[in-house]
């Protein structure tokens, strides 16, 4: 179910839950919750579409942004961004 950014402080990094969202739209909202952040600040996106994977490693590469985590777990894609520029 999709929800807006949530901070999760005891992690340090805001969460971004667009599970159930089909392409574009998670790397859509990722993008956008990621301009609202500083550089050096993190990002976690989960996600369930499959196509997100791909999504978000070319953008990231492509944007200069750090992806540090881009893995599956339970049907689950988990993505944590570090915003570089």
């Amino acid at each position: 179910m999709y929800n807006d950014t949530t901070l999760d402080a005891t992690l340090g990094h805001q969460l971004l839950d667009t599970q159930g969202l089909q392409c574009p739209l998670p790397l859509l909202k990722a993008k956008r919750a990621l301009s609202q952040l500083k550089v050096g600040e993190k990002l976690k996106v989960l996600a369930t579409d499959a196509g997100s994977q791909r999504d978000f490693a070319a953008w990231t590469r492509l944007t200069g942004h750090h992806l540090h985590q881009n893995e599956c777990i339970d049907n689950v894609y988990h993505y944590l961004i570090e915003k570089r520029i």
